[in-house]
């Protein structure tokens, strides 16, 4: 099953932005449930039933997403046309509500993945489980299976646009140029925006001035994600929460897929070596895609092939 890109999105920053825009899946029977975790805090989790001995579909989304960003429904619309139940999981503080605790989710957070897996294979125990994670959700999932022993449930992952590296990733988003420039203040803006409102609320756990001064991914990640996440800085963050060096450890069947235009995970990024000698790894990447986009089809009759590729890797 092969990705051919949509020839009316003719670049990568086409690819993207229309990628994270677009969204087109019927409407889906959704339900959200709210789960209370150890710690004090919780997680919002949208679910969709399905058939009773089908194989149950976690999802998890990217940065500053949400289980209703496109390429979740995406996912979860494939699921419902196979008669698959499906969870989709918003990170802390990203389902709409603040999360009651200062942290907040970062790319190497594991534990409340763990958390679901483990609640969800508890509801049946004979039932598979399988995880989809696109961007910044790929790399929890990548490194959840590469340095936890995951229940025998989780039986496949798949996984999207991962930055394997985090430094390199971080680099290339606060590179020069208008359209990193745009992308890195969408997100930026965005988290700026959830730090100080954290500082409001915990001022002893949030430095307000430095969040409020974070102009690229660098200076919030040194000033506001690892000091909150107990990492000595931006770059002791990068090295612990990337999920590259994890691959070779994984011992599921996982699909990573990529593309080499990805304008925020440069191709030298991508564990080619770790993937390849893995045998449990299937490596698809692919000239064209943008981030988290794998947008085909015509303009009157669009497909997000990424989500149908995925299903079709679990089903097999």
């Amino acid at each position: 099953m092969s990705f051919v890109a949509a020839r009316w999105l003719p670049n990568r920053h086409l690819m993207t932005i229309y990628g994270s825009v677009a969204r087109w899946p019927p409407r889906l029977p959704l339900y959200r449930e709210r789960w209370e975790l150890p710690d004090g805090d919780f997680l919002d989790v949208d679910r969709l039933d399905g058939d009773a001995g089908a194989p149950l579909v976690i999802v998890l989304h990217g940065l500053e997403g949400s289980s209703r960003a496109g390429y979740v429904l995406g996912v979860l619309a494939e699921a419902r046309a196979r008669g698959w139940p499906a969870a989709a999981i918003n990170f802390r503080g990203c389902s709409g509500e603040p999360n009651r605790l200062a942290r907040f989710y970062h790319s190497g957070e594991t534990g409340d993945l763990a958390f679901a897996v483990e609640r969800l294979a508890a509801e049946q125990p004979e039932r598979a489980l399988v995880l989809a994670g696109f961007s910044l959700g790929g790399n929890v999932i990548t490194k959840y299976l590469g340095e936890r022993r995951a229940p025998e449930a989780v039986r496949a992952a798949a996984v999207v646009s991962v930055p394997f590296d985090l430094a390199r990733c971080a680099r290339a988003l606060d590179g020069p140029g208008v359209a990193a420039w745009i992308y890195r203040e969408r997100f930026l803006r965005r988290l700026r925006r959830k730090a100080l409102d954290k500082a409001a609320r915990f001022p002893d756990a949030i430095d307000a001035a430095r969040a409020r001064a974070a102009r690229t991914f660098a200076e919030f990640d040194h000033g506001v994600t690892a000091p909150l996440h107990g990492f000595a800085g931006a770059e002791d963050y990068w090295a612990r929460a990337s999920s590259g060096p994890l691959v070779g450890a994984i011992d599921r069947p996982l699909l990573i897929l990529a593309a080499e235009d990805d304008p925020f995970v440069p191709a030298e990024s991508l564990p080619l070596d770790a993937a390849r000698a893995n045998p449990r790894v299937t490596l698809e990447i692919f000239p064209d895609g943008g981030h988290v986009a794998f947008i085909a089809g015509p303009p009157w009759r669009p497909r997000r092939w990424a989500e149908r590729r995925i299903l079709e890797f679990f089903a097999r």
